[in-house]
């Protein structure tokens, strides 16, 4: 059963971050499954650190921007998902490529939602693992 209520893409998600954080970073949605969400991230001089490594904050936003763009995507259309929590835990380096994170729901509730998203290199090796709280307000 999937959990998305509104139709989603990954064309309509990569047209809404459009002059964004995420688009600035060069994140790209590349897959909507049945119950997760995928983008992309390049590791390079927007996103690395002066250690000429991926910065934490880079991975903490593509996390935070892959669990919030689907939390978002399983509620009403008069509410919406906000962060709350990011908890991240920066596990391996990338200093290169590109880095890929997928967003699984652990809890959708009627007040909070709770996102893992692991963040991979190209080798498939989890480089960071983050927990996403999100409260489920009221559209403004």
């Amino acid at each position: 059963m999937s959990i998305w209520i509104k139709t989603i893409t990954t064309d309509d998600l990569n047209k809404r971050c459009k002059d964004s954080l995420s688009d600035h970073l060069g994140i790209v949605f590349t897959e909507v499954g049945e119950n997760y969400l995928i983008a992309t991230m390049p590791v390079n001089a927007k996103t690395r650190q002066p250690m000429d490594i991926m910065h934490g904050g880079a991975s903490a936003a593509l996390a935070e921007t892959v669990g919030s763009a689907a939390g978002n995507y399983c509620v009403d259309e008069n509410k919406i998902c906000v962060g709350l929590s990011l908890n991240t835990n920066h596990l391996k380096m990338a200093a290169k490529g590109i880095v890929t994170a997928k967003a699984t729901p652990i809890h959708l509730g009627k007040k909070t939602q709770v996102w893992t998203i692991p963040i991979f290199n190209e080798q498939e090796v989890i480089i960071s693992m983050t927990t996403l709280t999100l409260a489920i307000i009221e559209h403004p």
